[in-house]
C-alpha cells in the first residue's frame, strides 16, 4: 500500500519533478558539454562533478516518480467535523497552545508544524473533533491535549 498525501504535497512533488526534468537536466547537460570541450576527461574535475550531479538528479527524479505512482491523494472534507489529513488543528496542553497541520509522512516537517498522520500525535488526533480531549503517548510520556479549533 502506498502513502497518503495532501493535494498541496502532490503539487510540491510535481513541481520539483518538472524542475528536475527540465531546468536541472539542462543545466547539467550544459556543464557536461562544457567539460567535454576542455579535452582530457580522465583528469577533468568539472566533468566528474557534472556526472555526479547528473546521477544524483536522476536518482531523485526516479524517487519522485515512484512517490507520485505510490501516493494516494486525500482530499480534505470540510464537512467532516473530525481531524483528517489536511486538517489544521489548534490544541491546548500543559497551559500552552499549538497549531499544526496533519499531512502525509512524505510531507512531514515538524519545523513548519506539519506532522505526519503516522506519527504518535497524528494517529492520536485522527477522527477527533473540536472540544475533544486526546491522550497522546510519545517517547517522552503521555500528554493530554484539548482540541480548541479545527479547520
Amino acid at each position: 500500500m502506498g502513502k497518503f498525501i495532501t493535494e498541496e504535497g502532490l503539487k510540491k512533488i510535481q513541481d520539483e519533478l518538472t524542475n528536475r526534468k527540465v531546468a536541472v537536466r539542462q543545466s547539467i547537460a550544459a556543464a557536461i558539454k562544457e567539460a567535454k570541450e576542455q579535452g582530457d576527461l580522465s583528469e577533468n574535475a568539472e566533468y566528474s562533478e557534472a556526472k555526479r550531479q547528473q546521477a544524483e538528479n536522476e536518482a531523485r527524479v526516479a524517487e519522485l516518480e515512484f512517490m507520485l505512482k505510490e501516493s494516494t491523494v486525500v482530499k480534505y472534507d470540510k464537512n467532516s467535523g473530525g481531524v483528517q489529513m489536511g486538517s489544521t488543528v489548534k490544541v491546548k496542553f500543559n497551559g500552552s497552545e499549538m497549531e499544526f497541520q496533519i499531512v502525509g509522512s512524505n510531507e512531514a516537517d515538524p519545523a513548519s508544524m506539519k506532522i505526519s498522520n503516522e506519527s504518535p500525535m497524528g494517529k492520536a488526533f485522527m477522527g477527533h473533533a473540536k472540544g475533544d480531549k486526546v491522550d497522546v503517548t510519545t517517547p517522552i510520556g503521555k500528554t493530554k491535549y484539548e482540541i480548541l479549533d479545527l479547520k
